[in-house]
């Protein structure tokens, strides 16, 4: 049979998987995170009719003729340039602006994934769109996430709850007046949190002396701690009294006072204590971390968000549903939180879109259309060509 015929035949294959590939593109070009894939052509095996000779005396070199037995399809590869940001407002889409892929666990299987279409289940897990459980790392109690520590599911239950904290610290700034008159008395108030988040009021009474300014604490009316002395030097400097610790164990920071004639400026600052409170909301950050919205008012870190990168990201393996799974030639993931080791960052209510460039796939198709109706025509001028021989005998 005629070589023709055979390299027609592997023609129309490739230009066939061809088309497959630039209409599974079309297809998903609305599909979340979805990367467009590329098909590579490559020549087939090529018989030798004559083998190259060698230069002799008086005759030249002869290159081989070869005559070669069509093609085939030598790799289909992914192309992960950025997609299109598209904003939805939703506080659980997130959208991966660089390097880097979401990690998604299913049963004991990990899996990766640019589409960050996420929402919450009935027990709180952040989840995909078809159950895959995201991955990253819990918060402590105390609002600390150790991103170096064990990757667990990201929960983020309703009732979560942010406990309450005694206040052991406070801070008090300004100026008190060196000009006042001898026993000017100036009251000074901060709410603090006693250890099941109970407020009370601290007051700081500042009475003016003739050596410099006595300071005495009462909580809720009652006192809590000895009268001490404050001074400051001649230029507002302050020289004795920079903290005073109340009864109760709490450490009031004085430090950063001054005693300047003609301005009166001290006041509460802060303290450390809170009220207990359940979550309200939470947004996310640029680093994936989700920080918590709660009803005392605070806002604490409750998990972030893992990201992962592979040395060779376009040696995954699609697993359907928008996953990938590493194979020998991806490498395995290296893990870390998003804005580290050239990953990429997060946007908190938005999506990623798909990579697909319907231009270039439609011109694509015409590419393929005509590949496969001229090596149609190489089976068709084959064929008649074989018919012209079977007419010789007659």
């Amino acid at each position: 049979m005629l070589r023709s015929l055979f390299s027609g035949i592997s023609g129309l294959r490739a230009h066939q998987t061809m088309l497959d590939v630039t209409g599974n593109n079309i297809a998903n070009v609305n599909t979340t995170g979805f990367k467009a894939s590329q098909m590579q052509f490559q020549d087939t095996l090529s018989q030798v009719l004559t083998n190259a000779g060698g230069a002799q005396q008086g005759i030249g070199g002869t290159n081989p003729a070869q005559v070669g037995l069509g093609v085939k399809v030598a790799g289909i590869t992914t192309n992960f340039q950025q997609g299109a940001a598209q904003l939805t407002n939703r506080s659980t889409d997130m959208m991966i602006s660089g390097d880097g892929f979401f990690m998604v666990r299913k049963g004991n299987e990990q899996f990766y994934t640019r589409a960050g279409a996420f929402d919450f289940d009935a027990n709180g897990q952040l989840v995909t769109a078809d159950g895959g459980l995201v991955q990253g790392w819990a918060a402590a109690a105390d609002g600390t996430i150790n991103t170096n520590g064990p990757l667990t599911d990201i929960r983020l239950p309703i009732a979560t709850l942010m406990s309450a904290a005694p206040t052991t610290t406070s801070t008090f700034e300004g100026n008190l007046p060196a000009d006042a008159a001898t026993g000017t008395v100036l009251n000074r108030e901060i709410e603090v949190h006693t250890a099941d988040g109970t407020i009370q009021s601290l007051q700081l009474a500042f009475t003016k002396t003739a050596a410099g300014w006595d300071v005495a604490a009462t909580v809720d009316g009652a006192a809590a701690g000895p009268v001490q002395p404050m001074t400051f030097a001649a230029d507002g400097t302050q020289l004795t009294g920079g903290t005073y610790t109340t009864t109760g164990g709490i450490a009031v920071d004085l430090s950063t006072l001054t005693g300047f004639a003609g301005l009166t400026t001290v006041e509460a600052a802060s303290q450390n204590g809170r009220a207990a409170g359940t979550l309200q909301s939470f947004t996310i950050n640029a680093d994936g971390t989700l920080l918590g919205s709660f009803s005392n008012g605070l806002k604490q870190p409750l998990g972030r968000v893992s990201l992962a990168t592979f040395t060779n990201p376009a040696g995954l393996e699609k697993a359907g549903g928008s996953l990938y799974r590493t194979t020998i030639n991806s490498g395995d993931a290296q893990v870390g939180a998003a804005g580290t080791g050239g990953r990429g960052q997060l946007t908190g209510g938005a999506l990623e879109m798909s990579n697909v460039d319907l231009s270039s796939e439609f011109t694509n198709l015409i590419v393929a259309q005509r590949g496969f109706q001229a090596n149609s025509r190489v089976i068709t001028t084959s064929d008649e060509l074989l018919q012209e021989l079977v007419n010789l005998k007659r």
